[in-house]
């Protein structure tokens, strides 16, 4: 049943609630889930039957909903860190969900599309994102990627939101923990200029690529509003560099994403972006525009 009860509003054991809302994807899409997802889900699920609880009993015990406990038993989306607490807790599980949680997957609320580039992004020595219609996620502060999440078609709910930021700021971690990955970012200056989630949001993201364009590792360069000659017009590209020096390319739509492994095209793309860095303001240039910004918000 939807609602995981009986119809005499007692809590029946042996039936699980079914969540077949939309999630994770960046248009609204659940990915699917992992092997790792699934091995967790089916162990808490098998210690929360254990403890003779049903999903209706246990959600509010861990304060989430019962349709965010059926997912993670599903495993179809990872566990918050004080979910795993609680549950470790509540059901006394022999610190077995605190392991095993250790050992999921990081691609908690990645698009299934994205999957793929995210392992590669991991380990890669070399990583180059050109983006004219939002700032990278690499990028994003969290208020800016929050107002990109609520804007979300059709809507996301609140755990939602709170799972995409959490795989956002996961992988922005690659940014400092992976000091020799040669990062380089291409932002269009409209994408500043738009304003998204209005001025204090602004200041705040102008902020964090100020902050970001300090590391050592990170080259980040503004596409100037104006440029007569622009080899970036088809479109956003990604572009990384394997540990045994493959390269390989990645361009995102709507609803889905295209990985290029094709070595003609992946050259192609190179040369393009190769081009715009020639095209786009130096680091220094750059740096100099975002302070402007910044100061006139």
């Amino acid at each position: 049943m939807a609602d995981g009860t009986n119809g005499s509003n007692e809590p029946e054991d042996h039936q699980e609630f079914e969540d077949d809302e939309q999630d994770a994807g960046p248009c609204g899409r659940e990915p699917e889930a992992s092997d790792s997802l699934k091995v967790f889900g089916a162990i808490l699920k098998a210690f929360r039957k254990r403890a003779g609880l049903s999903q209706t009993e246990f959600a509010p015990m861990v304060r989430y909903s019962v349709q965010m406990v059926a997912s993670i038993e599903q495993g179809r989306r990872f566990p918050p860190a004080d979910y795993v607490e609680q549950s470790e807790e509540i059901l006394d599980a022999f610190g077995a969900l605190d392991a095993g949680a250790k050992h999921l997957t990081r691609r908690r609320g990645l698009a299934q599309w994205f999957r793929q580039w995210a392992v590669l992004e991991e380990e890669a020595i070399s990583l180059y994102t050109y983006e004219n219609r939002l700032i990278p996620g690499l990028l994003q502060s969290e208020p800016y990627a929050l107002t990109l999440f609520r804007n979300q078609l059709p809507p996301l709910g609140d755990d939602k939101i709170e799972e995409q930021w959490a795989a956002r700021a996961e992988r922005q971690r690659l940014l400092t923990d992976r000091p020799n990955t040669a990062f380089s970012f291409i932002v269009e200056e409209q994408v500043l200029l738009r304003g998204t989630g209005g001025p204090e949001v602004t200041r705040g993201q102008l902020d964090r690529l100020l902050e970001v364009a300090r590391y050592r590792n990170v080259e980040l360069q503004i596409m100037p509003l104006v440029r007569e000659n622009h080899a970036g017009l088809d479109g956003p590209i990604r572009l990384l560099e394997t540990p045994q020096n493959q390269w390989f390319a990645y361009c995102e739509g709507q609803e889905s994403g295209q990985f290029i492994s094709e070595s003609k095209v992946v050259s192609m793309l190179q040369m393009r972006y190769a081009r715009m860095r020639s095209q786009a303001l130096s680091l220094e240039d750059s740096v100099g525009l975002l302070k402007r910004m910044r100061g006139a918000l």
